[in-house]
C-alpha cells in the first residue's frame, strides 16, 4: 500500500512541478507591469487577445445601428417628400384658380367697357351648356326672358360677335352661335363706310371659320384684313368686330371673292357673354309711289 502510493507519487510529481510552474509565471505575469503605463502585463495581454473579437463585435453592432438608422431617414424622406407633393399640388390648384380669376375679372372687364360704351342695354350672362348634337353652334345662356332678352337679339363678347337668341324661357336662352350654317350677318371688309367689300358672313358648321360671300371679285381683300358688322342684317348693329381673313380665293370681275373668315370672340371657349338689348329700327314705309311701281300687281 505504502509502495504503490510512493509510485503514484513520482508519477504525479512531474504534473505537479509543471502546475507549480504555471502557477509562478501566472504571479509573475500577474504582478509585471509595462514601464511605460504601469498597467499588469496580465491585462494588456487580455486585451490584446480579446481585441480582435471586439472589433468584430463593434463592427457589426455599428452596421446593424447604421443600417437600422438609414432605414428610419429614408422612412422620414418618404414622408417628407409625400407631403412636399401634397403642397405642390396645393400650390398648383391655387395657382390654377388664380389664373382662372384673372381671365374671368379680364372678360367681365371687358362686358363692362362694353356696357358703358354702348348705345344700348346690355345683359351679362354665363354660358350654361352646349348642344353636342348641332356641332357646338349652340350653346344656353343663364338668362332669358326676364332680363330682358328676345328672339333675334345679338349675343357678343368684347372680342366681337358670338351669335343671335334663338330660344327663349323665363330663366334662360338658347344662342345660335355665327359658325353654325343658319347663321348669317351683314358684314364688310375693312372700315365701315370706307371700304366697299360689302357681303354677308355665314356659318361653315365645321372648323370653327365662317365664309363672307358675295363680296365682289374687284375689291381688294388680303389675309389678315378685319371684318366687321354692317348693320344691314336687322340683327347686329354696325361696327361690331366678326373676324379677321385667313383664307382667300381670289374672285374677278364676274365671280366674287370667296373668304374665311376666323371669329374674333373664342367661340370654342366661352364662358361669359352678353345680350345687346338691341332692336333694328323700323323701316317705314313709302306713303308715296309711282303708279307702275306696284308689286301687288302682276305687270
Amino acid at each position: 500500500m505504502v509502495a504503490r502510493t510512493q509510485k503514484e507519487i513520482r508519477q504525479r510529481a512531474p504534473w505537479w512541478l509543471i502546475g507549480l510552474l504555471f502557477l509562478n509565471l501566472t504571479l509573475m505575469a500577474y504582478d509585471a507591469r509595462d514601464d511605460v503605463t504601469k498597467q499588469r502585463m496580465i491585462r494588456v495581454w487580455a486585451q490584446a487577445i480579446v481585441a480582435p473579437f471586439q472589433r468584430v463585435t463593434t463592427g457589426a453592432g455599428g452596421a446593424g445601428v447604421g443600417f437600422f438608422q438609414r432605414l428610419a431617414n429614408l422612412r422620414n424622406a418618404a414622408a417628407e417628400n409625400e407631403q412636399l407633393k401634397k403642397r405642390v399640388e396645393e400650390m398648383d390648384a391655387e395657382l390654377r384658380q388664380s389664373r382662372a380669376a384673372i381671365d374671368e375679372n379680364a372678360r367681365l372687364k371687358g362686358l363692362l367697357d362694353l356696357k358703358e360704351q354702348g348705345q344700348y342695354g346690355v345683359v351679362a350672362a354665363s354660358v350654361i351648356s352646349r348642344d353636342p348634337s348641332e356641332w357646338f353652334d349652340t350653346v344656353t345662356i343663364n338668362r332669358g326672358r326676364l332680363s330682358g332678352i328676345e328672339l333675334n337679339m345679338p349675343v357678343v363678347t368684347a372680342s366681337g360677335i358670338v351669335g343671335r337668341v334663338v330660344a327663349t324661357s323665363p330663366w334662360t336662352a338658347q344662342v345660335m352661335l355665327i359658325t353654325a350654317e343658319r347663321s348669317a350677318a351683314g358684314a364688310v371688309v375693312g372700315q365701315l363706310g370706307e371700304s366697299n367689300a360689302l357681303g354677308s358672313v355665314k356659318g361653315l358648321g365645321e372648323n370653327g371659320l365662317v365664309e363672307m360671300r358675295y363680296v365682289s371679285g374687284l375689291e381688294e381683300v388680303k389675309q389678315g384684313d378685319y371684318v366687321v358688322t354692317t348693320g344691314q342684317d336687322g340683327i347686329y348693329p354696325a361696327g361690331l368686330s366678326v373676324g379677321e381673313v385667313v383664307r382667300i380665293k381670289q374672285g374677278s370681275a364676274t365671280v366674287p371673292h370667296v373668304i374665311h373668315v376666323k371669329p374674333s370672340a373664342r367661340l370654342d371657349q366661352l364662358q361669359e357673354v352678353a345680350v345687346l338689348l338691341y332692336r333694328a329700327p323700323t323701316r317705314t314705309p313709302p306713303d308715296q309711289a309711282l303708279p307702275n311701281v306696284d308689286k301687288g300687281k302682276k305687270q
